[in-house]
């Protein structure tokens, strides 16, 4: 198997174990690899009246993960958000309140994947 095959399926099953550890922190996730004309989102979640778009990175080390989402990157994720609360697609009906509008608050989260680490989780990682 190929390198990049191998990230490509290390950064899939990262992607699972975010979701899970998430939905044991009481998160209810509504959408997976979100992509529209604008970028991706890894994970969509909803706890509460918060509507979080979460970046997932595994790595080998959590010591690796702290320089992955350059600037560029944030704002890639940002303008995928934009077309979540815009109401398009499949979405509305997924997040309670978008069809009219997501009248709550938006945040940015990263959740970090290591080998034989605990998940670590950075709520509100960046602003936009």
């Amino acid at each position: 198997m190929t390198s990049r095959k191998q990230a490509y399926r290390y950064g899939l099953a990262a992607e699972k174990i975010a979701r899970l550890y998430l939905m044991c922190k009481g998160y209810r996730i509504v959408a997976e690899r979100y992509r529209n004309a604008h970028g991706e989102i890894d994970l969509l979640a909803v706890k509460g009246k918060t509507l979080v778009a979460v970046e997932v990175k595994a790595r080998q080390s959590l010591k690796q993960c702290e320089e992955t989402i350059p600037p560029w990157k944030q704002q890639k994720i940002a303008r995928a958000m934009e077309g979540v609360l815009a109401g398009h697609g499949a979405m509305s009906g997924k997040i309670t309140g978008l069809a009219g509008g997501w009248q709550h608050n938006i945040r940015f989260d990263v959740v970090w994947i290591a080998p034989w680490q605990w998940p670590y989780h950075i709520k509100d990682a960046w602003r936009v």
